[in-house]
Protein backbone atom coordinates (compact mmCIF):
# COMPACT_ATOMS: atom_id res chain seq x y z
CA UNK A 1 0.00 0.00 0.00
CA UNK A 2 1.47 3.36 -0.99
CA UNK A 3 1.69 6.41 1.25
CA UNK A 4 -0.81 8.25 -0.93
CA UNK A 5 -3.49 5.67 -0.10
CA UNK A 6 -2.96 5.80 3.65
CA UNK A 7 -5.86 6.93 5.78
CA UNK A 8 -5.17 9.23 8.74
CA UNK A 9 -5.59 6.25 11.05
CA UNK A 10 -3.18 4.04 9.11
CA UNK A 11 -0.57 6.83 8.94
CA UNK A 12 -0.74 7.20 12.69
CA UNK A 13 -0.41 3.46 13.19
CA UNK A 14 2.55 3.12 10.84
CA UNK A 15 4.37 6.06 12.42
CA UNK A 16 4.20 4.08 15.64
CA UNK A 17 5.57 0.98 13.94
CA UNK A 18 8.55 2.14 11.86
CA UNK A 19 6.52 2.93 8.76
CA UNK A 20 7.66 5.09 5.85
CA UNK A 21 9.67 8.18 6.87
CA UNK A 22 7.13 10.49 5.20
CA UNK A 23 4.29 9.06 7.28
CA UNK A 24 6.37 9.42 10.45
CA UNK A 25 7.18 13.02 9.59
CA UNK A 26 3.49 13.83 9.10
CA UNK A 27 2.75 12.31 12.48
CA UNK A 28 5.49 14.21 14.27
CA UNK A 29 5.10 17.58 12.60
CA UNK A 30 1.31 17.43 12.79
CA UNK A 31 0.96 16.28 16.38
CA UNK A 32 4.14 16.91 18.33
CA UNK A 33 3.64 20.62 19.07
CA UNK A 34 0.10 20.00 20.31
CA UNK A 35 1.13 16.74 21.97
CA UNK A 36 3.30 18.34 24.61
CA UNK A 37 0.56 20.75 25.58
CA UNK A 38 -1.85 17.83 25.98
CA UNK A 39 0.67 15.69 27.87
CA UNK A 40 1.36 18.57 30.25
CA UNK A 41 -2.39 19.08 30.70
CA UNK A 42 -3.06 15.43 31.63
CA UNK A 43 0.04 15.53 33.85
CA UNK A 44 -1.41 18.53 35.70
CA UNK A 45 -4.70 16.65 35.98
CA UNK A 46 -2.74 13.69 37.39
CA UNK A 47 -1.02 16.02 39.85
CA UNK A 48 -4.35 17.37 41.13
CA UNK A 49 -5.87 13.87 41.25
CA UNK A 50 -2.97 12.54 43.31
CA UNK A 51 -2.91 15.57 45.62
CA UNK A 52 -6.48 14.66 46.52
CA UNK A 53 -5.47 11.03 46.97
CA UNK A 54 -2.50 11.92 49.15
CA UNK A 55 -4.70 14.12 51.34
CA UNK A 56 -6.10 10.89 52.74
CA UNK A 57 -2.79 9.20 53.60
CA UNK A 58 -1.06 12.45 54.64
CA UNK A 59 -3.90 13.14 57.10
CA UNK A 60 -3.60 9.74 58.79
CA UNK A 61 -1.85 11.03 61.95
CA UNK A 62 -4.56 13.68 62.39
CA UNK A 63 -7.40 11.22 61.70
CA UNK A 64 -5.80 8.67 64.02
CA UNK A 65 -5.91 11.15 66.90
CA UNK A 66 -9.36 12.57 66.06
CA UNK A 67 -11.09 9.19 65.83
CA UNK A 68 -8.87 7.05 68.08
CA UNK A 69 -7.92 4.73 65.22
CA UNK A 70 -5.43 1.88 65.49
CA UNK A 71 -3.01 0.83 62.75
CA UNK A 72 -5.43 -1.82 61.53
CA UNK A 73 -8.18 0.76 60.97
CA UNK A 74 -5.68 3.01 59.18
CA UNK A 75 -4.85 0.05 56.95
CA UNK A 76 -8.52 -0.53 56.14
CA UNK A 77 -8.91 3.11 55.13
CA UNK A 78 -6.11 2.63 52.61
CA UNK A 79 -7.62 -0.70 51.58
CA UNK A 80 -11.01 0.93 50.88
CA UNK A 81 -9.48 3.70 48.78
CA UNK A 82 -7.06 1.56 46.82
CA UNK A 83 -9.31 -1.42 46.18
CA UNK A 84 -12.11 0.89 45.03
CA UNK A 85 -9.59 2.52 42.73
CA UNK A 86 -8.39 -0.83 41.43
CA UNK A 87 -11.56 -2.83 40.81
CA UNK A 88 -13.02 -0.65 38.05
CA UNK A 89 -9.84 0.36 36.25
CA UNK A 90 -9.38 -2.73 34.03
CA UNK A 91 -13.11 -2.68 33.18
CA UNK A 92 -12.97 1.03 32.31
CA UNK A 93 -9.87 0.43 30.18
CA UNK A 94 -11.40 -2.58 28.40
CA UNK A 95 -14.60 -0.65 27.65
CA UNK A 96 -12.85 2.48 26.41
CA UNK A 97 -10.56 0.50 24.09
CA UNK A 98 -13.74 0.01 22.02
CA UNK A 99 -15.82 3.03 23.05
CA UNK A 100 -13.69 5.99 24.18
CA UNK A 101 -15.16 8.31 26.82
CA UNK A 102 -13.33 11.65 26.38
CA UNK A 103 -15.34 13.51 29.00
CA UNK A 104 -15.01 10.83 31.67
CA UNK A 105 -11.83 12.60 32.86
CA UNK A 106 -13.59 15.59 34.52
CA UNK A 107 -16.31 13.25 35.83
CA UNK A 108 -13.67 11.20 37.65
CA UNK A 109 -12.22 14.39 39.11
CA UNK A 110 -15.70 15.36 40.35
CA UNK A 111 -16.00 12.08 42.27
CA UNK A 112 -12.69 12.77 44.03
CA UNK A 113 -13.85 16.31 44.83
CA UNK A 114 -16.97 14.96 46.57
CA UNK A 115 -14.78 12.47 48.43
CA UNK A 116 -12.64 15.30 49.80
CA UNK A 117 -15.70 17.13 51.10
CA UNK A 118 -16.95 13.95 52.79
CA UNK A 119 -13.54 13.47 54.45
CA UNK A 120 -13.54 17.06 55.68
CA UNK A 121 -16.93 16.69 57.39
CA UNK A 122 -16.95 13.00 58.35
CA UNK A 123 -18.51 12.51 61.75
CA UNK A 124 -17.48 8.89 62.20
CA UNK A 125 -15.24 6.14 60.85
CA UNK A 126 -17.77 4.76 58.30
CA UNK A 127 -17.99 8.22 56.72
CA UNK A 128 -14.21 8.27 56.42
CA UNK A 129 -14.48 4.98 54.53
CA UNK A 130 -17.11 6.47 52.19
CA UNK A 131 -14.91 9.49 51.49
CA UNK A 132 -11.96 7.21 50.76
CA UNK A 133 -14.13 5.11 48.40
CA UNK A 134 -15.27 8.17 46.43
CA UNK A 135 -11.66 9.32 45.94
CA UNK A 136 -10.79 5.80 44.80
CA UNK A 137 -13.71 5.76 42.36
CA UNK A 138 -12.47 9.02 40.83
CA UNK A 139 -9.03 7.50 40.30
CA UNK A 140 -10.47 4.39 38.67
CA UNK A 141 -12.17 6.54 36.03
CA UNK A 142 -9.25 8.95 35.56
CA UNK A 143 -6.19 6.75 35.06
CA UNK A 144 -7.00 4.48 32.05
CA UNK A 145 -8.28 7.29 29.81
CA UNK A 146 -5.60 9.77 30.90
CA UNK A 147 -2.89 7.21 30.18
CA UNK A 148 -4.41 6.63 26.73
CA UNK A 149 -4.39 10.37 26.00
CA UNK A 150 -0.70 10.57 26.98
CA UNK A 151 0.13 7.75 24.57
CA UNK A 152 -1.97 9.29 21.76
CA UNK A 153 -0.07 12.54 22.19
CA UNK A 154 3.37 10.93 22.49
CA UNK A 155 4.49 11.15 18.85
CA UNK A 156 6.05 7.71 19.33
CA UNK A 157 8.05 8.69 22.43
CA UNK A 158 6.04 6.42 24.69
CA UNK A 159 8.48 6.23 27.57
CA UNK A 160 8.81 10.00 27.78
CA UNK A 161 5.05 10.56 27.51
CA UNK A 162 4.25 7.93 30.13
CA UNK A 163 6.85 9.30 32.53
CA UNK A 164 5.66 12.90 32.10
CA UNK A 165 2.11 11.75 32.76
CA UNK A 166 3.25 9.70 35.74
CA UNK A 167 5.42 12.45 37.21
CA UNK A 168 2.38 14.66 37.59
CA UNK A 169 0.97 12.06 39.94
CA UNK A 170 4.29 11.72 41.73
CA UNK A 171 4.51 15.46 42.35
CA UNK A 172 0.91 15.45 43.52
CA UNK A 173 1.69 12.68 45.97
CA UNK A 174 4.78 14.58 47.14
CA UNK A 175 2.93 17.88 47.61
CA UNK A 176 0.16 16.24 49.63
CA UNK A 177 2.19 15.71 52.81
CA UNK A 178 3.43 19.33 52.68
CA UNK A 179 -0.11 20.63 52.34
CA UNK A 180 -1.20 18.36 55.17
CA UNK A 181 1.68 19.55 57.37
CA UNK A 182 1.14 23.28 56.79
CA UNK A 183 -2.60 23.46 56.16
CA UNK A 184 -4.51 20.46 57.50
CA UNK A 185 -2.53 19.87 60.72
CA UNK A 186 -2.67 23.53 61.90
CA UNK A 187 -6.26 24.20 60.74
CA UNK A 188 -7.93 20.86 61.38
CA UNK A 189 -9.80 18.22 59.44
CA UNK A 190 -12.34 20.58 57.84
CA UNK A 191 -9.55 22.41 56.01
CA UNK A 192 -9.33 19.37 53.69
CA UNK A 193 -12.31 20.83 51.81
CA UNK A 194 -10.22 23.85 50.77
CA UNK A 195 -8.49 21.66 48.20
CA UNK A 196 -11.77 21.24 46.33
CA UNK A 197 -10.85 24.51 44.59
CA UNK A 198 -7.93 22.71 42.97
CA UNK A 199 -10.28 19.93 41.91
CA UNK A 200 -12.52 22.45 40.16
CA UNK A 201 -9.49 23.79 38.26
CA UNK A 202 -8.62 20.21 37.33
CA UNK A 203 -12.12 19.61 35.99
CA UNK A 204 -11.80 22.64 33.68
CA UNK A 205 -8.38 21.49 32.40
CA UNK A 206 -9.58 17.94 31.82
CA UNK A 207 -12.69 19.16 30.02
CA UNK A 208 -10.37 20.89 27.52
CA UNK A 209 -8.30 17.71 27.24
CA UNK A 210 -11.53 15.82 26.57
CA UNK A 211 -12.28 18.16 23.67
CA UNK A 212 -8.85 17.38 22.13
CA UNK A 213 -9.36 13.68 22.77
CA UNK A 214 -12.81 13.75 21.13
CA UNK A 215 -11.33 15.42 18.05
CA UNK A 216 -8.72 12.65 17.74
CA UNK A 217 -10.99 9.66 18.42
CA UNK A 218 -10.73 8.47 14.77
CA UNK A 219 -7.11 7.50 15.58
CA UNK A 220 -8.43 4.68 17.75
CA UNK A 221 -9.55 2.80 14.65
CA UNK A 222 -6.09 2.53 13.15
CA UNK A 223 -5.35 -0.73 11.46
CA UNK A 224 -2.99 -2.81 13.55
CA UNK A 225 0.53 -2.78 12.14
CA UNK A 226 3.23 -5.13 13.29
CA UNK A 227 5.77 -3.50 15.57
CA UNK A 228 8.40 -6.18 15.25
CA UNK A 229 8.67 -9.98 15.55
CA UNK A 230 5.49 -11.37 17.11
CA UNK A 231 6.07 -13.24 20.35
CA UNK A 232 4.43 -16.64 20.95
CA UNK A 233 1.32 -16.48 23.11
CA UNK A 234 3.00 -18.47 25.89
CA UNK A 235 5.85 -15.97 26.12
CA UNK A 236 3.43 -13.07 26.22
CA UNK A 237 1.44 -14.69 29.04
CA UNK A 238 4.64 -15.42 30.99
CA UNK A 239 5.91 -11.86 30.50
CA UNK A 240 2.61 -10.33 31.66
CA UNK A 241 2.65 -12.63 34.72
CA UNK A 242 6.19 -11.51 35.58
CA UNK A 243 5.22 -7.86 35.18
CA UNK A 244 2.23 -8.42 37.49
CA UNK A 245 4.47 -9.94 40.18
CA UNK A 246 6.96 -7.07 39.84
CA UNK A 247 4.17 -4.51 40.25
CA UNK A 248 2.90 -6.38 43.31
CA UNK A 249 6.29 -6.39 45.01
CA UNK A 250 7.00 -2.77 44.09
CA UNK A 251 3.70 -1.45 45.38
CA UNK A 252 3.65 -3.40 48.62
CA UNK A 253 7.02 -1.85 49.37
CA UNK A 254 5.87 1.62 48.29
CA UNK A 255 2.80 1.22 50.51
CA UNK A 256 5.02 0.45 53.49
CA UNK A 257 6.66 3.85 52.94
CA UNK A 258 3.72 6.01 51.87
CA UNK A 259 1.31 4.73 54.56
CA UNK A 260 3.59 4.03 57.54
CA UNK A 261 6.83 5.97 57.03
CA UNK A 262 5.61 8.90 59.15
CA UNK A 263 4.69 6.53 62.00
CA UNK A 264 8.05 4.76 61.61
CA UNK A 265 10.15 7.92 62.07
CA UNK A 266 7.86 9.27 64.81
CA UNK A 267 8.07 6.06 66.80
CA UNK A 268 11.73 5.21 66.15
CA UNK A 269 13.30 8.68 66.24
CA UNK A 270 10.72 10.76 68.13
CA UNK A 271 10.30 13.41 65.41
CA UNK A 272 7.24 15.70 65.31
CA UNK A 273 4.31 15.11 62.95
CA UNK A 274 5.30 18.08 60.78
CA UNK A 275 8.92 16.92 60.50
CA UNK A 276 7.70 13.42 59.65
CA UNK A 277 5.62 14.90 56.82
CA UNK A 278 8.68 16.77 55.55
CA UNK A 279 10.66 13.52 55.49
CA UNK A 280 7.82 11.89 53.55
CA UNK A 281 7.93 14.83 51.12
CA UNK A 282 11.65 14.26 50.51
CA UNK A 283 10.99 10.63 49.63
CA UNK A 284 8.01 11.39 47.37
CA UNK A 285 9.91 14.25 45.71
CA UNK A 286 12.72 11.82 44.87
CA UNK A 287 10.10 9.50 43.36
CA UNK A 288 8.90 12.35 41.13
CA UNK A 289 12.42 13.21 39.91
CA UNK A 290 13.23 9.55 39.32
CA UNK A 291 10.09 9.12 37.23
CA UNK A 292 11.21 11.79 34.73
CA UNK A 293 14.67 10.24 34.49
CA UNK A 294 13.15 6.80 34.02
CA UNK A 295 11.04 7.85 31.04
CA UNK A 296 14.07 9.05 29.12
CA UNK A 297 15.92 5.86 30.05
CA UNK A 298 13.07 3.72 28.68
CA UNK A 299 13.25 5.38 25.25
CA UNK A 300 17.06 5.28 25.22
CA UNK A 301 17.96 1.90 26.76
CA UNK A 302 14.75 -0.13 26.54
CA UNK A 303 12.18 -1.21 29.08
CA UNK A 304 13.89 -4.36 30.32
CA UNK A 305 17.07 -2.56 31.34
CA UNK A 306 15.08 0.04 33.28
CA UNK A 307 13.08 -2.66 35.08
CA UNK A 308 16.31 -4.43 36.09
CA UNK A 309 17.84 -1.22 37.35
CA UNK A 310 14.84 0.28 39.11
CA UNK A 311 13.62 -2.72 41.09
CA UNK A 312 16.65 -4.89 41.84
CA UNK A 313 18.88 -1.81 42.14
CA UNK A 314 17.04 -0.67 45.27
CA UNK A 315 17.73 -3.89 47.19
CA UNK A 316 20.98 -2.88 48.98
CA UNK A 317 19.35 0.33 50.22
CA UNK A 318 16.08 -1.24 51.37
CA UNK A 319 17.99 -3.92 53.29
CA UNK A 320 19.93 -1.23 55.16
CA UNK A 321 16.97 1.07 55.90
CA UNK A 322 15.65 -0.55 59.13
CA UNK A 323 19.04 -0.36 60.86
CA UNK A 324 20.36 3.17 60.27
CA UNK A 325 20.13 6.56 62.02
CA UNK A 326 17.61 9.30 61.20
CA UNK A 327 19.89 11.29 58.83
CA UNK A 328 20.89 8.13 56.96
CA UNK A 329 17.23 7.05 56.86
CA UNK A 330 16.35 10.31 55.10
CA UNK A 331 19.18 9.82 52.57
CA UNK A 332 18.32 6.16 51.90
CA UNK A 333 14.64 6.87 51.30
CA UNK A 334 15.58 9.54 48.76
CA UNK A 335 17.86 7.07 46.94
CA UNK A 336 15.21 4.33 47.07
CA UNK A 337 12.51 6.67 45.80
CA UNK A 338 14.66 7.92 42.91
CA UNK A 339 15.72 4.46 41.72
CA UNK A 340 12.42 2.62 42.10
CA UNK A 341 10.33 5.38 40.51
CA UNK A 342 11.09 4.53 36.87
CA UNK A 343 9.84 0.95 37.14
CA UNK A 344 6.14 1.63 36.70
CA UNK A 345 6.40 3.63 33.47
CA UNK A 346 8.72 0.96 32.08
CA UNK A 347 6.31 -1.82 33.06
CA UNK A 348 3.31 -0.06 31.49
CA UNK A 349 5.17 0.64 28.22
CA UNK A 350 6.49 -2.96 28.16
CA UNK A 351 2.98 -4.38 28.62
CA UNK A 352 1.56 -2.06 25.94
CA UNK A 353 4.18 -3.40 23.54
CA UNK A 354 3.23 -6.97 24.43
CA UNK A 355 -0.50 -6.26 23.92
CA UNK A 356 -0.77 -3.78 21.02
CA UNK A 357 -4.17 -2.17 20.61
CA UNK A 358 -5.04 -2.68 24.27
CA UNK A 359 -3.76 0.61 25.69
CA UNK A 360 -6.74 1.19 27.96
CA UNK A 361 -6.86 -2.37 29.23
CA UNK A 362 -3.13 -2.38 30.02
CA UNK A 363 -3.31 1.00 31.76
CA UNK A 364 -6.41 -0.01 33.71
CA UNK A 365 -4.96 -3.40 34.64
CA UNK A 366 -1.61 -2.11 35.89
CA UNK A 367 -2.86 1.10 37.51
CA UNK A 368 -5.68 -0.92 39.06
CA UNK A 369 -3.30 -3.65 40.15
CA UNK A 370 -1.00 -1.06 41.71
CA UNK A 371 -3.86 0.42 43.74
CA UNK A 372 -5.34 -2.96 44.66
CA UNK A 373 -2.08 -4.52 45.77
CA UNK A 374 -1.22 -1.35 47.65
CA UNK A 375 -4.58 -1.48 49.41
CA UNK A 376 -4.30 -5.12 50.42
CA UNK A 377 -0.69 -4.54 51.42
CA UNK A 378 -1.68 -1.56 53.58
CA UNK A 379 -4.34 -3.56 55.40
CA UNK A 380 -2.03 -6.52 56.00
CA UNK A 381 0.94 -4.38 57.02
CA UNK A 382 -1.27 -2.39 59.40
CA UNK A 383 -2.41 -5.55 61.16
CA UNK A 384 1.19 -6.84 61.30
CA UNK A 385 2.36 -3.49 62.70
CA UNK A 386 -0.24 -3.72 65.50
CA UNK A 387 1.06 -7.17 66.43
CA UNK A 388 4.80 -7.04 65.70
CA UNK A 389 5.59 -3.31 65.48
CA UNK A 390 6.57 -0.94 62.69
CA UNK A 391 10.25 -1.98 62.77
CA UNK A 392 9.29 -5.56 61.96
CA UNK A 393 7.23 -4.40 58.97
CA UNK A 394 10.18 -2.52 57.48
CA UNK A 395 12.54 -5.44 58.07
CA UNK A 396 10.27 -7.87 56.21
CA UNK A 397 9.49 -5.45 53.37
CA UNK A 398 13.18 -4.72 52.80
CA UNK A 399 13.50 -8.04 50.90
CA UNK A 400 10.71 -7.31 48.39
CA UNK A 401 12.94 -5.70 45.70
CA UNK A 402 14.65 -9.10 45.34
CA UNK A 403 11.64 -9.98 43.16
CA UNK A 404 13.42 -7.92 40.49
CA UNK A 405 15.38 -11.10 39.69
CA UNK A 406 12.27 -12.30 37.83
CA UNK A 407 13.11 -9.75 35.12
CA UNK A 408 15.36 -12.43 33.61
CA UNK A 409 12.19 -14.10 32.28
CA UNK A 410 11.13 -11.05 30.24
CA UNK A 411 11.78 -11.05 26.47
CA UNK A 412 14.32 -8.63 25.04
CA UNK A 413 12.48 -5.69 23.45
CA UNK A 414 15.02 -2.94 24.24
CA UNK A 415 16.93 -2.99 20.92
CA UNK A 416 13.69 -2.70 18.94
CA UNK A 417 12.63 0.33 20.97
CA UNK A 418 16.00 2.00 20.48
CA UNK A 419 15.76 1.43 16.71
CA UNK A 420 12.27 2.94 16.69
CA UNK A 421 13.37 6.04 18.57
CA UNK A 422 16.40 6.59 16.37
CA UNK A 423 14.38 6.10 13.18
CA UNK A 424 11.73 8.53 14.38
Amino acid sequence: MSDSNLTIDEAAAESDALAAPAAREVNRSGLQQTAFAIIVAVSIGHLINDVMQSMLTASYPLLKDNYGLDFGEIGWLTFTFQVTASLLQPLVGLYTDKRPLPYSLPIGMASSLIGLIVLAHAGNYPMLLIGAALIGLGSSVFHPEASRVARMASGGRHGLAQSLFQVGGNFGSAIGPLLAAFVVVPHGQQSIQWFSIGALVGMIILWRVGMWYAAHIPLKGAKKVATGEELPRGKVVLAIAVLVVLVMGKYVYLTSLSSYYTFFVIQKFGVSVQNAQLLLFLYLGAVAVGTIAGGSMVDRFGTKFVIWFSILGTLPFTLALPYVSLPVTAVLTVIIGFIIASAFSAIVVFAQELLPGRVGLVAGLFFGLAFGVGGVGAAVLGEVADIKGIDFVYTVCSYLPALGLLTVFLPNTGPARQTKVKAA
